[in-house]
């Protein structure tokens, strides 16, 4: 599997994927708007073979030292083969590596897999957002601090 920026080329299959993953899809557009904006940062998950089209892909955008997942969904033939898992590994390595002391997300409450994929990495839930999505749809916030390197390593060394 391979992880990398997407491009505009890309669009048709995210999109693909978007429309069969949400009542509520972001449009076209919206995708565009996230490829022009320098805070955000759209990545894609696809096979090993070259010119493979995504099979998944998440959306983020780091302002400050907060990096906050947008949208992250994974084309549903594909779903439960660790797609999920890689691009949020390769997320909360960015997180780490661009300094960010946090990451947040919203969740839809009653998506029980996707908060218990986030829990596995050490995602908390900290609060609800009602009606978030729609009426009667609400969201969970969840937050997972990033521990700085240098803190880290402070702590190593005086224990």
């Amino acid at each position: 599997m391979i992880i990398r920026d997407a491009t505009y080329a890309d669009l048709p299959r995210i999109l693909e994927i978007e429309e069969l993953s949400f009542s509520q899809p972001w449009s076209l557009n919206s995708f565009r708007r996230e490829l022009a904006l320098p805070f955000s940062r759209l990545i894609v998950a696809t096979a090993d073979a070259p010119n493979s089209p995504p099979d998944g892909f998440l959306c983020r955008w780091l302002v400050a030292d907060e990096l906050h997942i947008l949208n992250i969904a994974v084309h549903p033939a594909q779903r439960h083969t660790g797609i999920g898992t890689r691009l949020i590994g390769e997320t909360i390595d960015e997180a780490k590596a661009k300094r960010a002391q946090v990451i947040t997300l919203e969740v839809r409450r009653a998506n029980l897999s996707a908060r218990s994929l986030y829990r596995k990495f050490g995602f908390q839930e900290r609060r609800l957002r009602k009606n978030y999505y729609a009426p009667g749809e609400d969201a969970i916030v969840m937050e997972l601090p990033i521990e700085s390197p240098t803190i880290a390593t402070s702590k190593r060394r005086s224990v």
